[in-house]
Protein backbone atom coordinates (compact mmCIF):
# COMPACT_ATOMS: atom_id res chain seq x y z
CA UNK A 1 0.00 0.00 0.00
CA UNK A 2 1.27 3.47 -0.88
CA UNK A 3 0.79 5.89 1.98
CA UNK A 4 -0.47 9.41 1.29
CA UNK A 5 2.27 11.98 1.83
CA UNK A 6 0.59 13.47 4.89
CA UNK A 7 0.64 10.02 6.55
CA UNK A 8 4.35 9.62 5.74
CA UNK A 9 5.07 13.08 7.16
CA UNK A 10 3.09 12.27 10.29
CA UNK A 11 5.12 9.13 10.88
CA UNK A 12 8.43 10.91 10.24
CA UNK A 13 7.43 13.61 12.72
CA UNK A 14 6.86 10.85 15.31
CA UNK A 15 10.05 8.92 14.47
CA UNK A 16 12.43 10.70 16.93
CA UNK A 17 10.06 10.08 19.84
CA UNK A 18 9.50 6.47 18.79
CA UNK A 19 13.24 5.84 18.49
CA UNK A 20 13.87 7.38 21.92
CA UNK A 21 11.18 5.16 23.49
CA UNK A 22 12.47 2.04 21.75
CA UNK A 23 16.09 2.71 22.78
CA UNK A 24 15.14 3.04 26.44
CA UNK A 25 13.06 -0.12 26.24
CA UNK A 26 15.67 -2.23 24.44
CA UNK A 27 19.05 -0.73 25.38
CA UNK A 28 20.15 -1.17 21.77
CA UNK A 29 20.15 1.51 19.08
CA UNK A 30 20.17 -1.07 16.28
CA UNK A 31 17.22 -2.98 17.72
CA UNK A 32 15.41 0.32 18.36
CA UNK A 33 15.81 1.30 14.70
CA UNK A 34 14.48 -2.10 13.64
CA UNK A 35 11.45 -1.78 15.93
CA UNK A 36 10.64 1.67 14.58
CA UNK A 37 10.97 0.43 11.00
CA UNK A 38 8.62 -2.46 11.74
CA UNK A 39 6.19 0.07 13.24
CA UNK A 40 6.34 2.01 9.98
CA UNK A 41 5.52 -1.16 8.02
CA UNK A 42 2.48 -1.73 10.28
CA UNK A 43 1.49 1.91 9.75
CA UNK A 44 1.89 1.48 6.01
CA UNK A 45 -0.41 -1.56 6.03
CA UNK A 46 -3.07 0.09 8.21
CA UNK A 47 -6.07 2.15 7.14
CA UNK A 48 -4.48 5.30 8.51
CA UNK A 49 -7.43 7.52 7.66
CA UNK A 50 -9.52 5.62 10.20
CA UNK A 51 -6.96 5.89 13.04
CA UNK A 52 -8.30 8.61 15.34
CA UNK A 53 -5.13 9.24 17.35
CA UNK A 54 -2.08 8.30 15.25
CA UNK A 55 0.48 9.11 17.97
CA UNK A 56 -1.22 6.77 20.44
CA UNK A 57 -1.60 4.06 17.79
CA UNK A 58 2.07 4.26 16.84
CA UNK A 59 3.23 4.21 20.47
CA UNK A 60 1.10 1.15 21.22
CA UNK A 61 2.36 -0.77 18.19
CA UNK A 62 5.98 0.14 18.94
CA UNK A 63 5.73 -0.73 22.63
CA UNK A 64 4.26 -4.17 21.94
CA UNK A 65 6.96 -4.86 19.36
CA UNK A 66 9.57 -3.92 21.96
CA UNK A 67 7.93 -6.09 24.62
CA UNK A 68 8.11 -9.06 22.26
CA UNK A 69 11.74 -8.21 21.53
CA UNK A 70 12.55 -8.01 25.24
CA UNK A 71 11.10 -11.46 25.83
CA UNK A 72 13.26 -13.00 23.09
CA UNK A 73 16.27 -10.90 24.12
CA UNK A 74 16.28 -12.48 27.56
CA UNK A 75 16.63 -15.90 26.00
CA UNK A 76 19.42 -14.70 23.69
CA UNK A 77 21.34 -13.11 26.55
CA UNK A 78 21.50 -16.43 28.34
CA UNK A 79 23.88 -17.55 25.57
CA UNK A 80 25.60 -14.17 25.18
CA UNK A 81 29.38 -14.40 25.51
CA UNK A 82 30.46 -12.57 28.66
CA UNK A 83 28.71 -9.59 30.23
CA UNK A 84 25.87 -7.86 28.36
CA UNK A 85 25.83 -4.06 28.49
CA UNK A 86 23.59 -1.55 26.70
CA UNK A 87 24.72 0.26 23.58
CA UNK A 88 26.10 3.70 24.55
CA UNK A 89 24.98 6.85 22.76
CA UNK A 90 27.26 9.87 22.58
CA UNK A 91 26.19 13.46 23.23
CA UNK A 92 24.15 14.93 20.43
CA UNK A 93 22.52 11.68 19.34
CA UNK A 94 18.80 12.39 18.79
CA UNK A 95 17.92 8.89 20.00
CA UNK A 96 18.71 10.07 23.53
CA UNK A 97 15.37 11.83 23.36
CA UNK A 98 14.01 14.53 25.68
CA UNK A 99 16.30 15.93 28.37
CA UNK A 100 14.23 18.76 29.79
CA UNK A 101 13.73 17.27 33.25
CA UNK A 102 15.95 15.40 35.70
CA UNK A 103 13.72 12.33 35.29
CA UNK A 104 14.13 12.35 31.51
CA UNK A 105 17.91 12.70 31.72
CA UNK A 106 18.20 10.00 34.36
CA UNK A 107 16.00 7.56 32.44
CA UNK A 108 18.56 7.33 29.65
CA UNK A 109 21.68 7.36 31.84
CA UNK A 110 23.89 4.33 31.33
CA UNK A 111 23.61 3.30 34.96
CA UNK A 112 19.79 3.34 34.83
CA UNK A 113 19.72 1.46 31.50
CA UNK A 114 21.73 -1.27 33.24
CA UNK A 115 19.25 -1.28 36.14
CA UNK A 116 16.29 -1.48 33.74
CA UNK A 117 17.60 -4.86 32.61
CA UNK A 118 16.52 -6.23 36.00
CA UNK A 119 12.88 -5.24 35.48
CA UNK A 120 10.21 -7.32 33.82
CA UNK A 121 9.24 -6.15 30.31
CA UNK A 122 5.99 -4.63 31.61
CA UNK A 123 7.78 -2.85 34.46
CA UNK A 124 10.31 -1.45 32.03
CA UNK A 125 7.62 -0.23 29.62
CA UNK A 126 5.57 1.48 32.33
CA UNK A 127 8.67 3.08 33.85
CA UNK A 128 9.91 4.42 30.51
CA UNK A 129 6.55 5.73 29.31
CA UNK A 130 5.79 7.42 32.62
CA UNK A 131 9.19 8.61 33.83
CA UNK A 132 10.81 9.62 30.54
CA UNK A 133 7.84 10.65 28.43
CA UNK A 134 5.24 11.69 30.99
CA UNK A 135 2.41 9.51 29.72
CA UNK A 136 -0.54 9.53 32.13
CA UNK A 137 -1.39 6.14 33.60
CA UNK A 138 -4.69 6.14 31.72
CA UNK A 139 -2.82 6.17 28.38
CA UNK A 140 -0.19 3.68 29.57
CA UNK A 141 -3.00 1.33 30.60
CA UNK A 142 -4.48 1.57 27.09
CA UNK A 143 -1.08 1.00 25.45
CA UNK A 144 -0.29 -2.08 27.56
CA UNK A 145 -3.85 -3.43 27.90
CA UNK A 146 -3.83 -2.96 31.68
CA UNK A 147 -6.07 -1.25 34.19
CA UNK A 148 -5.02 2.21 35.31
CA UNK A 149 -4.57 0.93 38.86
CA UNK A 150 -2.28 -1.85 37.62
CA UNK A 151 -0.19 0.68 35.69
CA UNK A 152 0.25 2.78 38.83
CA UNK A 153 1.24 -0.25 40.90
CA UNK A 154 3.73 -1.45 38.30
CA UNK A 155 5.26 2.02 38.06
CA UNK A 156 5.74 2.35 41.82
CA UNK A 157 7.31 -1.11 41.95
CA UNK A 158 9.65 -0.36 39.02
CA UNK A 159 10.65 3.02 40.41
CA UNK A 160 11.43 1.43 43.77
CA UNK A 161 13.67 -1.18 42.10
CA UNK A 162 15.55 1.49 40.13
CA UNK A 163 15.94 3.76 43.16
CA UNK A 164 17.35 0.89 45.23
CA UNK A 165 20.06 0.33 42.64
CA UNK A 166 21.27 3.93 42.56
CA UNK A 167 21.41 4.91 46.19
CA UNK A 168 24.46 7.17 45.80
CA UNK A 169 24.38 10.88 45.08
CA UNK A 170 25.67 11.90 41.66
CA UNK A 171 27.88 14.95 41.11
CA UNK A 172 27.36 17.78 38.65
CA UNK A 173 28.78 17.66 35.13
CA UNK A 174 31.76 19.95 35.76
CA UNK A 175 32.83 18.02 38.86
CA UNK A 176 32.39 14.72 37.05
CA UNK A 177 34.63 15.84 34.20
CA UNK A 178 37.35 16.93 36.66
CA UNK A 179 37.22 13.54 38.35
CA UNK A 180 37.41 11.73 35.00
CA UNK A 181 40.43 13.81 33.99
CA UNK A 182 42.06 12.94 37.34
CA UNK A 183 41.25 9.29 36.65
CA UNK A 184 42.97 9.40 33.25
CA UNK A 185 46.04 11.05 34.76
CA UNK A 186 46.15 8.37 37.45
CA UNK A 187 45.58 5.57 34.92
CA UNK A 188 48.39 6.89 32.74
CA UNK A 189 50.80 7.05 35.69
CA UNK A 190 51.10 3.26 35.86
CA UNK A 191 50.54 3.34 39.63
CA UNK A 192 47.72 1.73 41.57
CA UNK A 193 47.51 4.02 44.61
CA UNK A 194 46.22 7.18 42.89
CA UNK A 195 43.55 5.12 41.18
CA UNK A 196 42.36 3.53 44.43
CA UNK A 197 41.94 7.00 45.97
CA UNK A 198 39.47 7.97 43.23
CA UNK A 199 37.26 4.89 43.62
CA UNK A 200 34.54 3.88 46.05
CA UNK A 201 35.40 0.85 48.18
CA UNK A 202 32.86 -1.29 46.31
CA UNK A 203 33.70 -0.03 42.82
CA UNK A 204 33.09 -2.40 39.89
CA UNK A 205 34.46 -2.65 36.35
CA UNK A 206 32.51 -4.51 33.66
CA UNK A 207 33.34 -5.04 30.00
CA UNK A 208 31.19 -6.18 27.08
CA UNK A 209 33.12 -7.66 24.18
CA UNK A 210 30.31 -9.83 22.86
CA UNK A 211 32.77 -12.62 22.16
CA UNK A 212 34.37 -10.47 19.44
CA UNK A 213 36.83 -8.50 21.56
CA UNK A 214 38.51 -9.90 24.69
CA UNK A 215 36.62 -8.89 27.84
CA UNK A 216 36.58 -10.63 31.20
CA UNK A 217 33.40 -12.64 31.72
CA UNK A 218 33.23 -11.70 35.40
CA UNK A 219 33.21 -8.15 36.76
CA UNK A 220 36.13 -6.79 38.77
CA UNK A 221 34.90 -5.88 42.25
CA UNK A 222 36.43 -3.71 44.96
CA UNK A 223 38.64 -0.64 44.67
CA UNK A 224 41.97 -2.48 44.64
CA UNK A 225 40.92 -5.10 42.08
CA UNK A 226 39.42 -2.42 39.81
CA UNK A 227 42.49 -0.18 40.15
CA UNK A 228 44.83 -3.03 39.21
CA UNK A 229 42.67 -3.86 36.20
CA UNK A 230 42.61 -0.23 35.04
CA UNK A 231 46.35 0.15 35.53
CA UNK A 232 46.87 -2.86 33.28
CA UNK A 233 44.28 -1.68 30.77
CA UNK A 234 46.10 1.62 30.21
CA UNK A 235 49.59 0.11 30.25
CA UNK A 236 51.17 0.17 26.76
CA UNK A 237 51.96 -3.17 25.12
CA UNK A 238 52.63 -4.54 21.66
CA UNK A 239 49.81 -7.08 22.10
CA UNK A 240 47.24 -4.33 22.65
CA UNK A 241 48.47 -2.29 19.70
CA UNK A 242 48.19 -5.40 17.55
CA UNK A 243 44.69 -6.14 18.85
CA UNK A 244 43.23 -2.70 18.11
CA UNK A 245 45.41 -1.87 15.12
CA UNK A 246 47.57 0.88 16.60
CA UNK A 247 47.82 3.34 19.47
CA UNK A 248 44.56 4.54 21.00
CA UNK A 249 43.73 8.19 21.55
CA UNK A 250 41.72 8.67 24.74
CA UNK A 251 39.11 11.44 24.92
CA UNK A 252 36.77 12.57 27.67
CA UNK A 253 33.21 13.03 26.45
CA UNK A 254 29.60 12.45 27.43
CA UNK A 255 27.60 9.28 26.77
CA UNK A 256 23.97 8.86 27.82
CA UNK A 257 24.21 12.17 29.63
CA UNK A 258 27.07 11.07 31.87
CA UNK A 259 30.89 11.15 31.82
CA UNK A 260 32.58 8.75 29.44
CA UNK A 261 35.97 7.92 27.98
CA UNK A 262 36.23 7.14 24.27
CA UNK A 263 39.15 5.19 22.78
CA UNK A 264 39.84 6.00 19.12
CA UNK A 265 42.31 4.30 16.77
CA UNK A 266 42.90 6.01 13.41
CA UNK A 267 39.55 7.76 13.69
CA UNK A 268 37.74 4.52 14.57
CA UNK A 269 35.94 4.22 17.92
CA UNK A 270 37.11 0.99 19.57
CA UNK A 271 35.66 1.49 23.03
CA UNK A 272 33.32 3.64 25.09
CA UNK A 273 33.77 3.48 28.85
CA UNK A 274 30.86 4.96 30.83
CA UNK A 275 31.78 6.06 34.36
CA UNK A 276 29.39 6.29 37.27
CA UNK A 277 30.76 9.23 39.25
CA UNK A 278 29.27 9.82 42.70
CA UNK A 279 29.99 12.10 45.63
CA UNK A 280 31.87 9.19 47.23
CA UNK A 281 34.07 8.52 44.18
CA UNK A 282 33.86 6.56 40.94
CA UNK A 283 31.51 3.66 41.62
CA UNK A 284 31.48 1.87 38.26
CA UNK A 285 33.28 1.54 34.94
CA UNK A 286 31.16 0.00 32.19
CA UNK A 287 33.26 -0.55 29.10
CA UNK A 288 31.58 -1.26 25.77
CA UNK A 289 34.05 -2.75 23.26
CA UNK A 290 31.71 -4.98 21.24
CA UNK A 291 32.08 -3.50 17.72
CA UNK A 292 28.43 -4.28 16.95
CA UNK A 293 27.41 -1.88 19.72
CA UNK A 294 29.78 0.93 18.70
CA UNK A 295 28.60 1.60 15.16
CA UNK A 296 26.16 4.39 16.00
CA UNK A 297 28.59 5.96 18.48
CA UNK A 298 31.25 5.87 15.76
CA UNK A 299 28.96 7.74 13.35
CA UNK A 300 28.19 10.38 15.98
CA UNK A 301 31.88 10.70 16.81
CA UNK A 302 32.86 11.18 13.18
CA UNK A 303 30.29 13.95 12.76
CA UNK A 304 31.38 16.03 15.77
CA UNK A 305 34.38 18.10 16.80
CA UNK A 306 36.05 16.45 19.79
CA UNK A 307 39.38 18.24 20.18
CA UNK A 308 42.73 16.78 21.13
CA UNK A 309 43.00 13.55 23.14
CA UNK A 310 43.97 13.74 26.80
CA UNK A 311 46.01 10.57 26.59
CA UNK A 312 47.52 8.21 24.02
CA UNK A 313 47.99 4.60 25.09
CA UNK A 314 48.93 1.15 23.82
Amino acid sequence: MVLPMNAVHRFEAARPRLEAIAYRLLGSAGEAEDAVQETFLRWQAADVERIETPEAWLTKVLTHLCLNQLASARARRETYVGQWLPEPLLAGDPMLGPADTAEQRESVSYAVLVLLERLSPNERAVYVLREAFGYPHREIAEILDLTEAASQQIFHRAKKHVAAGKARTAVDEAAARRIVEEFLAAAGSGRTEPLVRLLTEDAVAIGDGGGKVPARAKAFEGALAVAKFLRGLFRPSAAKRSLVGGSAEIHVTTANGGPAVVAVVDGRVVGVMCLEVTAEGIAAFRNQVNPDKLQRAARTWAATDHGAPLLTVF
